[in-house]
């Protein structure tokens, strides 16, 4: 970072300026700081605008490096040991399986986005056409996911901006009326928690679309390098980080993490409801320190839960 001075007449204005490179495109970051300002007055003016500068390029910096460090051949080797020990196979899923996966994820997945329809409302739903009285919005959602996994297990794509808008269109198109389609410019998305605080500000909407490719180009790039857990990690959480979407971007990074897992031949994963605060903070772990342990953990967690309620409803 750097001091502008420009002269107006008489006067000298100062400005705090930064360039941030991403590709061949140069960003400029500019802070107003004054005029004729004395030294002490510029300096102390200068760390404000910094701080305001870096809160800017963190905007933009949501996935120069979706991995900025390398995993060592010893972490690779233990994350590969928990895949091992995932307690139950992709092939044991018959279709009754899938059909009481897709019950549990769609119940869980909705109401971690505030869906009023209960376990039992959601089976009822899907398996008899039975209609709850609850709002249509959360009855369309219900059936969008549903056949968003069926959509997931006949697709041989892994990854895409087409195929993520798919997804999208499918799980909203009776509910929403932008089902299918990126925010459009002006359209900024700030998630607040129940207090009202900002926990996550997705990226400015200029960038969603080069986000999105890079993603979509580590993806491919790393599919060799890093086992499939961190590949479906690193895709869902900087999913989320982007936040394309106006709304629903939550249930489609949910549905994307589960479509990369089982494009490398793992079982699905149901984030239950009751995980939902463990969920979070994983996330912000990730933004925060773009540490993968508690995403890992949760879903090795997921995975043991998982086999229980499927052989629970066996008996």
């Amino acid at each position: 970072m750097h001091i502008e001075k420009r002269a107006f007449g008489k006067k000298i204005k100062y400005y705090l300026a930064h360039s941030y490179r991403e590709g061949v495109k140069v960003h400029k970051f500019r802070k107003y700081l004054g005029q004729d300002l004395t030294q002490e007055k510029l300096n102390e003016r200068k760390r404000i605008a910094e701080k305001l500068i870096l809160e800017e390029i963190h905007k933009y910096n949501i996935i120069k490096d979706p991995l900025s460090f390398e995993l060592s051949k010893e972490e690779i080797k233990a994350i590969k040991k928990l895949e091992s020990e995932i307690p139950l196979k992709i092939s044991h899923l018959s279709e009754r399986g899938w059909r009481v996966f897709s019950e549990l994820f769609t119940y869980n997945t909705n109401a971690i986005e505030g869906s009023t329809l209960n376990q039992k409302e959601v089976k009822d739903l899907l398996e008899k056409d039975k209609w709850p009285d609850r709002s249509k919005e959360d009855i369309a959602e219900a059936y969008g996911v549903d056949e968003a996994i069926q959509f997931i297990r006949g697709t041989k794509e892994h990854i895409s901006i087409g195929l993520i808008k798919k997804i999208h269109g499918i799980i909203f198109k009776n509910s929403k009326p932008f089902a299918g389609k990126l925010r459009k410019k002006g359209e900024e998305v700030v998630v607040l928690d129940n207090e009202g605080n900002v926990v996550h500000q997705g990226a400015p909407q200029a960038r969603i679309c080069h986000l999105l490719q890079e993603l979509t180009e580590w993806c491919y790039k790393n599919k060799s390098k890093y086992p499939s857990l961190v590949l479906a990690a690193v895709v869902h959480n900087q999913f989320e980080n982007i936040h394309p979407f106006r709304d629903g971007n939550g249930r489609v990074g949910r549905i994307l993490l589960n479509n990369i897992l089982i494009k490398h031949g793992l079982p699905p994963i149901n984030i239950d409801f009751k995980n939902r605060m463990e969920y979070y903070a994983s996330l912000r772990t990730y933004e925060t320190y773009k540490d993968l342990k508690p995403t890992i953990d949760l879903y090795m967690k997921e995975y043991r839960e998982l086999k229980k309620k499927l052989s629970d409803y066996k008996k």
